[in-house]
């Protein structure tokens, strides 16, 4: 029932992340009602109910049919499995729940910058220093680590800052550079690193499989930033399991 009820609760933040990935990139204010992104109509309340109201307008706005992006419900039901997920990994090992409050609101910054740089190839620097706010709150109870932290910040963002500066913002941002210091606070070098090869190979896999269904050229800009939060991800919630599986294979 509690599972229920956190996926419910996720569908509904997720619909409030919406209005941040389109409305952060562009300076535009979160406050205010809902309205069509083509006739600029409000939209009234049952249809912003989150995943249900999309599949009964069928996937158009009632004010001008036109056609809704399947990013709405995408990331309602994203931010709903995810806050499910969640719960229930943690809750096994008696998880505090300031903690998994933390997480939640981790989770939704990282959803936020995955389809606003995937969108605009922008990362707001409010939610940058958001997620920055609940990785230090996450790390609050190691403050003898502060120190190895934001070492690690340094230490994992280094390489992205290298290419960003030599490839004169063509190739990464500065918003990539910001996000992945933070991704290196939250995990520390070590599992930061791994999160990083994870982001750089499924990123180069990505763009060969652009490349070979001829959506994108060997100079297009391909967006960084949802790679890291992959990475970042990926080490936050399996980084014991994965680092188990490196040390296996390389101790052989």
């Amino acid at each position: 029932m509690t599972t229920l009820f956190l996926f419910i609760l996720g569908s509904a933040v997720g619909s409030f992340l919406n209005v941040l990935i389109d409305r952060l990139p562009h300076e535009e204010s979160i406050t205010g009602r809902s309205h069509c992104d083509y006739c600029k109509k409000k939209i009234a309340w049952y249809d912003l109910i989150p995943i249900i109201s999309f599949f009964v307008l069928r996937g158009r706005a009632r004010c001008c049919n036109k056609k809704l992006s399947i990013q709405y419900p995408s990331v309602e039901l994203l931010t709903g499995i995810v806050f499910a997920v969640i719960f229930i990994e943690f809750s096994i090992f008696n998880f505090q729940f300031s903690r998994l409050l933390i997480l939640f609101g981790i989770a939704s910054c990282l959803i936020v910058i995955f389809f606003s740089d995937l969108k605009y190839h922008l990362i707001s620097d409010y939610i940058l220093i958001a997620l920055s706010i609940f990785s230090i709150l996450y790390n609050f109870q190691s403050i003898p680590r502060l120190p190895f932290l934001i070492a690690s910040a340094i230490i994992v963002s280094g390489p992205i800052y290298i290419i960003y500066n030599l490839s004169k913002e063509r190739a990464m941002g500065l918003g990539d550079v910001y996000l992945s210091a933070i991704m290196g606070f939250l995990l520390g070098w070590k599992y930061g690193y791994i999160a990083l090869y994870i982001a750089f190979v499924t990123g180069a896999i990505f763009g060969i499989f652009l490349m070979i269904l001829n959506k994108k050229k060997l100079k297009s800009k391909i967006a960084f930033g949802p790679f890291i939060v992959f990475g970042l991800l990926v080490m936050l919630f399996f980084g014991e399991k994965i680092l188990s599986l490196i040390t296996l294979l390389y101790s052989r």
